[in-house]
Order: C-alpha cells, then sequence, then structure tokens
C-alpha cells in the first residue's frame, strides 16, 4: 500500500511526534561557512591598490574592472578556494584573492535621500539630541570602531563621532560590532 504521507510528510510527523513526548528536536543544520571558516556574507576592506577583480576565481579569469582606492568596504557573499566573490556599494559582483582583502571593518558614509547637501552629521553621542562633533561628505570612507542600537561610532583623519547605521554601507542594519 502507498504511503500518503511520503518522505517529508514522515520527518513531520517523527518531530510532531517528539515535541509532543516532550523530546527536544534538534534544528536543520545551519548553512555552513566558506573555506574560511568564517560566515557568509560578511564585510571586509581592501587591503591596498589596485585590486583586480575578476569574472571568475582564478588568475586566468579577465579582470572586469579593478579598485584604485584601499580601505573601501566590500561584502563578501561566496569563497573558493583562496578566491572570494565580492559585492561593492554599487551592486557588481566579482572574484578576488583573499591576500587583497582585510578584516578591519570600513563603511563608507551615505547621505539621505532628500538631503539638500551631501554632508551627514557626526553627533558626540548615539543620539540625535546630540552635539555634531563634525559633518562628513557622502562617500568618505571611515573605520568602524563599534555598532549598536543602530548607531556606529566611527573615525577617520580629523572626525570621530557617531552616525546612524543607515547612514553607512559597510555595516547589516542592526549589526553589533564590538
Amino acid at each position: 500500500m502507498p504511503t500518503i504521507w511520503g518522505r517529508s510528510g514522515a520527518t513531520v510527523a517523527l518531530v510532531i511526534i517528539a515535541c509532543a513526548a516532550g523530546t527536544a528536536v534538534a534544528a536543520p543544520p545551519e548553512v555552513p561557512n566558506g573555506p574560511s571558516g568564517l560566515p557568509l556574507p560578511r564585510f571586509a576592506s581592501l587591503k591596498r591598490e589596485p585590486v583586480n577583480v575578476r569574472s571568475g576565481p582564478t588568475k586566468d579569469n579577465d579582470v572586469k574592472w579593478v579598485f584604485t582606492r584601499s580601505g573601501l568596504p566590500v561584502e563578501i557573499i561566496a569563497e573558493y578556494d583562496n578566491w572570494r566573490r565580492i559585492r561593492d556599494s554599487d551592486g557588481a559582483e566579482g572574484w578576488v584573492l583573499h591576500s587583497l582583502l582585510a578584516g578591519r571593518r570600513t563603511a563608507l558614509i551615505s547621505a539621505p535621500a532628500k538631503a539638500v547637501d551631501d554632508f551627514v552629521a557626526l553627533r558626540a553621542a548615539a543620539d540625535k539630541q546630540s552635539a555634531v562633533t563634525a559633518r562628513v561628505q557622502s562617500g568618505v570612507i571611515a573605520t568602524v570602531k563599534r555598532c549598536g542600537d543602530n548607531w556606529c561610532r566611527i573615525t577617520g583623519q580629523g572626525y570621530d563621532g557617531w552616525i546612524e547605521q543607515e547612514r553607512l554601507w559597510g555595516v547589516y542594519p542592526g549589526e553589533t560590532v564590538d
């Protein structure tokens, strides 16, 4: 006689029986990390310049473009051997050697969409009512010191302050950085 539940139905039945019996059921395994053992996706920064971005994960693949700005934040979205597939702030993707990336957290400043100018206020504390310590232009690269409660402390040449996390590309929404 054929089963009416099939394989997945039997699994659901076992889970229901185990839960009813008070037995703990293990969650399905998480997606494994890349070969580096680090989580995917994650943010990193360009260690130096220039950085060739290739169409595939070998030196035999064509160079799609070249980054000429060290410290630029990139999002690592995949790994293959010593290669990392990255995404930049414009959404462009390609492959770079892992040795060209650093774990140092940086972010790009982005102005609000309806801003009259392209400057963003840095605050003395993580509070909109706090004193403005500097105004930083959109597109500036900042070092991310820490983030929490939707605010990040950033530093750079001549500035140090707090900025709303949504004004940064290089930090996930709600991410905590220590």
